[in-house]
């Protein structure tokens, strides 16, 4: 039994069978790596990008900062996650993507991607259909910003992440790494750091989990999933012909 170790073909394997060609090209798509720590930009805003970026370790964020440098987070990158795919149409970035953590990338050229959508079409059908999920999310992301309460909203994001990470194989059980800080969390669900603070601990009282440092453990994913109004078919994580 062959061993999956690039992350990004262990995404798409979720959505269907990988040729032997197209699981080659994916592996050319690392060849070219580097490392950025935390708090450094993988690509910023206003930038022409000549590459796309997959996320191999680490976390990442994609946000914008509004006039009086006040961040918001869009969206969170997990291994397996191509950043900026949509950099390869659209040109010029119009947000930016942080280094949560220390991150270690691939650079993929666009040039390269070019001739996989012209020699793979079942390829880039499956790249395609990640930039879908990419914004499938960010439309929860909005529905929960919007209308759920902030202990639903960090409920709802620790369930989306343990999905996400369980996928590539980088939980153990019900625990996993989420080496974010409250500053984070609360630039991401829009949230101040007392608010973030009093909704983690809420979160402990309650017995449905124990997050120690960066480590978190689910302690009833029912109760979880229920509190959060989590359904994770915007993760589209059904195998499909496409």
């Amino acid at each position: 039994m062959t061993i999956v170790t690039n992350p990004l073909t262990k995404k798409l394997l979720w959505h269907g069978e990988l040729s032997g060609a197209e699981r080659s090209a994916i592996d050319a798509m690392v060849e070219r790596t580097k490392e950025f720590s935390a708090g450094e930009d993988l690509v910023r805003e206003g930038d022409k990008p000549t590459n796309s970026i997959l996320l191999l370790s680490g976390f990442a964020a994609r946000y914008t900062l509004v006039d009086d440098g006040r961040r918001q987070i869009m969206a969170i990158h997990v291994v397996g996650d191509f950043v900026d795919l949509h950099s390869f149409v659209l040109k010029t970035m119009d947000h930016s993507v942080g280094a949560l953590t220390r991150c270690r990338v691939a650079l993929v050229p666009h040039e390269f991607l070019q001739g996989v959508t012209e020699r793979l079409p079942h390829l880039t059908r499956l790249l395609w259909l990640d930039t879908l999920v990419d914004a499938a999310t960010h439309r929860e992301w909005i529905v929960g910003m919007g209308r759920r309460s902030a202990l639903e909203q960090l409920a709802h994001l620790i369930c989306e992440l343990y999905v996400r990470l369980e996928v590539l194989g980088q939980v153990d059980g019900a625990t996993f790494d989420l080496p974010l800080t409250q500053t984070d969390l609360g630039d991401a669900l829009g949230l101040s750091l007392v608010h973030i603070n009093r909704t983690v601990r809420e979160l402990r009282e309650a017995g449905l989990l124990t997050w120690r440092g960066a480590q978190i453990t689910i302690r009833d994913w029912a109760k979880l999933a229920a509190l959060a109004q989590f359904d994770p078919t915007y993760l589209h994580l059904n195998r499909e012909g496409k």
